[in-house]
């Protein structure tokens, strides 16, 4: 079988149950909160002193390790459906 056929035959990823979606949604929060945080990161200090910068930190290791968890669980449950998938194929 060609590998373009074998490709749009393979399901790409999991259904996202609604506790992935939360993730992905407080992910995507978190990235826009980091960027703008960077961006305006002498506005806040000029207004808010030393902890804008130390809360702006915060953000960014909140990110970093929401990240990594969301990733793990996202590949957990995406390697659990194609093993399911996979399985059911070879049983048909």
């Amino acid at each position: 079988m060609p590998l373009w056929l074998d490709l749009l035959r393979t399901p790409m990823a999991a259904p996202e149950t609604d506790d992935l979606c939360a993730m992905r949604r407080t992910f995507q929060v978190l990235c826009v909160l980091s960027g703008i945080g960077v961006i305006a990161i002498s506005p806040l200090v000029a207004l808010f002193g030393r902890p804008a910068s130390l809360i702006v930190a915060a953000i960014l290791a909140m990110t970093a390790l929401h990240t990594a968890l969301y990733v793990f669980r996202k590949n957990r449950a995406d390697n659990a459906f194609l093993d399911a998938a996979q399985a059911s194929e070879e049983h048909a």
